[in-house]
């Protein structure tokens, strides 16, 4: 048993490090364009070259791990994004860098598809729900985390003297990367962490998992009769739409707020980008609870015109309004993802395994949405670029309106939730009910 929860201890890093790994592109991206002298379009071509790779492997990744095993998808999956963070560390260059994040990028694609049904096996049945929770929880904290370290090295790399600072890790890492380049010192660690994982995972016996038949990934026949339902195809793009949106903002906000209010990326725009993840993370808690009491497209519905009415209020509200709209774009997209997925399950009535690994094809949105944004914004500026999210949420909005699952979800009265008994009727004579008295 001891060794089941250190295996479900070692999954909930995976999901850590994936979002480390992911994430990090928001805060980067002020400094890519300074310091490589490159347009919103060249940038974009940064995070598209990575969540390409989700269109590309997702689907391949399922069927790879039906038939090598999760271990060994799970060693491949690091070996190859170890391999693409040290190349862009030896060699700091844009066209590069487009080939290390689009090898990274592989390398989640595979660990996302890999680690759930392991999670199930490694943590019990039983406790799958409570331990995809904790599998949440450990990804935004991972994303929360990510821009501080970035703020940390860069900063400190800027300022390094030589003499008063004496930290072991800012000065291996100030002999190791360009002067003029401090944030590469991320790769470096992203490289360290993909070695970590493959020394840490390599001795494991990780439990063998029996998939069940919603995460078989289906044949290419399976594939193709699904992709012929307008269901699917829309369910996708809602998949599409909200990780296009996510990103979208992730990934521009910093830049926005540096170059329409004047904040300084790595301190301010850092920051927002940690409490966007940081809320959404804590909005997911939230959406738990109004699952419980209210129907999920309600929900859906209440969330996304929350976040339109912050995205209007992040792009043309004064800074500090703007400095606290961004984040709260990400507290109201908490519960979309989840709500997405599960109204795309519930509208098929089989093959969800398939069904899963088209959907989490859509991710390939955080690819193409931020670089339609960036290319706008060349255009017109950046403010108009991110206009075009509001066709994302709209889109999002509108399952709301449109989604006919064949299940919904169950939902409990708010007193039952609180567990409250209405208190017991006085007693009464029996014999009154039944003899009424003479008048």
């Amino acid at each position: 048993m001891k060794k089941r929860h250190l295996i479900v201890i070692l999954i909930l890093f995976i999901f850590f490090v994936i979002s480390f790994l992911t994430n990090i592109l928001g805060p980067l991206i002020p400094d890519i364009i300074t310091d490589f002298k490159m347009s919103l379009t060249m940038a974009a071509l940064l995070p598209f070259a990575f969540f390409i790779a989700y269109g590309v492997f997702s689907i391949p990744s399922g069927i790879a791990v039906e038939k090598y095993g999760e271990k060994t998808t799970i060693l491949g999956a690091f070996f190859i994004a170890f391999c693409g963070a040290i190349l862009f560390s030896l060699v700091p260059t844009f066209p590069i860098a487009l080939l290390s994040l689009f090898l990274i990028g592989s390398g989640m694609a595979m660990l996302q598809v890999a680690i759930n049904p392991l999670l199930r096996v490694a943590g019990g049945e039983e406790h799958f729900a409570f331990n995809s929770v904790l599998g949440q929880l450990a990804f935004g904290l991972a994303s929360f985390v990510s821009p501080f370290l970035f703020s940390y090295l860069v900063l400190n790399l800027e300022d390094y003297s030589g003499t008063e600072n004496s930290n072991f890790m800012i000065t291996l890492f100030h002999n190791l990367v360009p002067a003029e380049l401090p944030w590469v010192s991320l790769y470096w660690i992203f490289a360290i962490i993909c070695l970590l994982m493959l020394v840490l995972i390599a001795p494991v016996k990780l439990p063998k998992v029996e998939r069940n038949e919603e995460e078989k990934a289906g044949n290419w026949a399976t594939n193709k009769v699904l992709l012929k339902n307008k269901k699917v195809i829309f369910y996708f793009m809602a998949v599409f739409a909200y990780v296009g949106t996510e990103q979208g903002v992730a990934n521009w906000m910093s830049q926005f707020l540096s170059q329409y209010h004047g904040f300084d990326p790595r301190i301010e725009g850092a920051t927002t980008i940690s409490l966007f993840w940081g809320l959404l993370t804590v909005g997911c808690i939230l959406g738990l609870i109004l699952l419980k009491i209210m129907d999920s497209k309600l929900v859906l519905k209440l969330f996304s015109g929350a976040a339109i009415l912050s995205l209007t209020a992040a792009l043309f509200g004064s800074a500090q309004v703007a400095l606290i709209a961004f984040p709260m774009i990400g507290f109201f997209a908490s519960v979309m993802w989840s709500i997405i997925i599960s109204l795309a399950l519930n509208s098929v009535r089989d093959n969800h395994g398939a069904l899963s690994g088209i959907l989490c094809s859509g991710i390939v949105g955080g690819a193409v949405v931020p670089l339609i944004v960036g290319s706008i914004g060349d255009a017109i500026g950046l403010r108009g670029g991110m206009i075009f999210l509001y066709l994302t949420l709209g889109f999002i909005f509108s399952i709301g309106f449109w989604a006919k699952p064949l299940i919904n979800n169950q939902t409990t009265k708010i007193k039952d939730l609180l567990g409250y008994k209405p208190a017991p009727k006085p007693f009464t004579d029996f014999k009154s009910n039944i003899y009424p008295p003479n008048n």
